[in-house]
């Protein structure tokens, strides 16, 4: 996918265990505003911009009316709400800041995103997470002890955290240990699904979606916890993990009022605001039980003289153990309750594409077979590699269905978008998902072609539809990350990528999937997209 290796960000993603002062080197851009040949160069282009106060802008008091019961937005998802907000206001527009929070500027320009993303300073300012960042900090300080984790925080205690913990999960060899108990996972989801599935019309009941968050905890638990928790078979009743899918909804619901509406939880502590305090004790509580209990467990085979692993056979926990008892619970804690919505989401995705795209599926079933001859075939790790067209087929759902409307960084520097001057200090909020499906910037938008992520020589001319498969190339760098940029991508995208490619494999190989069924309105925003309709999938057996 488009990541971070392929821009400024690669030296983070490839960071074996440095100093901070390395991180710190490696995550700083050029003084000079991008663009820009010299300070007097920027001044100029600063000058000849529109004026701050003219960015299009919608007044507080309409915005607030349009927040309340019976207002414009009051019914509206957050995406849909961006949207009509670009309607009204076209490409770049305002939303004066409320409470103490600052303006918020959207752009749908990949060259402000270009802009913003080349000017993040030593350490990515990524606002979002106040609700989370409060309960880590003050609600249950105590706990945390200022070791926030990943999503929660910013500045230095950010770049102390990733520089910790980026050397053993971005590693390709730390996650490559986990492809066969990843590949078990996927095999227990077929058999669940042969288990659930209607005898006659092969379709799985309206609440395939726990199935699969019992099958992404039950991945990322092997990950985070260095364990098989048994969720899709012996333990698939477990009332703590049917608990902590219903917090992490939650988490993500309540959190849209908390991070996107005006913050008055900040002079008053609303009903909303005490939930949500709530809900994050619950999912605390609940992964730290789990994150001790795997703790206990390796600390107690080194104190009865367990020899201990070599270090390419250690898990992620039992590395980052070794350096920082906290870092590791919280790492580990973050994983789970990061690990599940997402990864169900994008799975969706993916099957949905494939389902609506019969003669895409079967041809990534003619590349799988060539990897599992039989069904029930082992991955061998050398031949998992080479499959280009199951990666394009995930990169085009993501196209198709992504996560998140886009990403959203405070300004470090005073920057010139859209021709406005843009001062520093101002949440800019860059929104890809509008331009995703957009002809301008994906030829065919509208159509689910994968073929446009294979590589290509020179020389080659696959053909698709009446396009080659150099025209069907995304025509600007800047306006996919699924997986963020840079220095904040995402440090999960290794883990995330082979789990999906496991699971896309296994099912495909298996079955014929079919979504008989509309797709319309398919997912909704929260802090990300979840499902919203029945996943009514239909799996016909494969017939070799």
């Amino acid at each position: 996918m488009i990541t971070c290796r392929k821009y400024l960000g690669e030296g983070l993603c490839q960071l074996s265990n440095q100093p901070l002062k390395q991180l710190r080197f490696l995550a700083s851009p050029s003084a000079k505003p991008i663009g820009s040949e010299s300070s007097t160069t920027f001044e100029q282009e600063w000058q000849a911009a529109k004026p701050y106060a003219e960015v299009p802008t919608m007044g507080l008091l309409r915005m607030l009316r349009n927040f309340l019961p019976g207002g414009k937005f009051a019914k509206l998802d957050i995406a849909d709400m961006i949207m009509v907000i670009r309607t009204e206001l076209g490409p770049i527009s305002k939303m004066k800041g409320t409470f103490g929070r600052p303006d918020s500027v959207f752009t749908h320009s990949p060259q402000d995103i270009e802009k913003l993303l080349h000017n993040q300073g030593i350490w990515p300012l990524r606002p979002g997470s106040e609700g989370l960042s409060y309960h880590r900090n003050n609600h249950r300080g105590e706990f945390f002890q200022g070791v926030e984790g990943l999503i929660a925080s910013n500045g230095e205690n950010w770049g102390s955290f990733r520089s910790t913990v980026n050397p053993i999960l971005m590693q390709p060899k730390n996650v490559r240990l986990y492809l066969q108990k990843m590949s078990t996972v996927g095999k227990e989801l077929l058999n669940r699904i042969l288990e659930i599935r209607d005898p006659n019309t092969h379709e799985v009941p309206s609440n395939f979606e726990e199935e699969l968050n019992l099958w992404a905890l039950e991945s990322i638990s092997i990950v985070a916890l260095d364990k098989k928790l048994g969720l899709l078979s012996k333990n698939r009743d477990n009332e703590e993990a049917k608990k902590l899918f219903k917090l992490i909804t939650e988490f993500f619901t309540l959190s849209v009022d908390i991070e996107f509406k005006p913050p008055i939880w900040k002079y008053y502590k609303t009903k909303t605001f005490n939930r949500l305090m709530e809900t994050l004790d619950g999912m605390t509580d609940i992964s730290r039980k789990y994150v001790n209990e795997a703790i206990q467990r390796i600390e107690e085979d080194r104190s009865q003289g367990v020899p201990e692993k070599p270090e390419s056979e250690q898990s992620v926990l039992e590395k980052l153990i070794k350096i920082d008892k906290k870092i590791a619970t919280v790492m580990a804690m973050d994983m789970l309750m990061a690990g599940v919505d997402t990864t169900t989401s994008t799975l969706t995705g993916i099957m949905l594409c494939l389902s609506k795209n019969p003669e895409k599926q079967a041809k990534l079933r003619q590349e799988i077979m060539q990897v599992l001859p039989h069904k029930n075939s082992d991955f061998d790790e050398l031949a998992f590699n080479n499959l280009p067209y199951l990666r394009a087929c995930i990169k085009e759902s993501l196209r198709f269905y992504p996560l998140g409307f886009g990403n959203a960084r405070i300004s470090v520097t005073d920057m010139v978008l859209s021709g406005y001057q843009v001062p520093k200090g101002t949440m800019v909020v860059v929104v890809n998902m509008s331009m995703l499906t957009n002809d301008e910037f994906y030829p065919q938008a509208s159509e689910f072609l994968p073929e446009r992520w294979l590589r290509t020589h020179k020389d080659e001319t696959t053909v698709c539809g009446n396009l080659s498969t150099q025209d069907l190339k995304p025509r600007n760098p800047f306006v996919y990350f699924p997986f963020g940029f840079g220095a904040r991508s995402c440090i999960g995208r290794r883990i995330v990528e082979m789990e999906l490619e496991l699971a896309v494999a296994r099912l495909v190989r298996n079955f014929h999937i079919e979504f008989n069924h509309s797709t319309e309105n398919a997912f909704k925003s929260l802090l990300i997209r979840v499902p919203n309709i029945p996943l009514k999938f239909k799996f016909t057996d494969v017939e070799k």
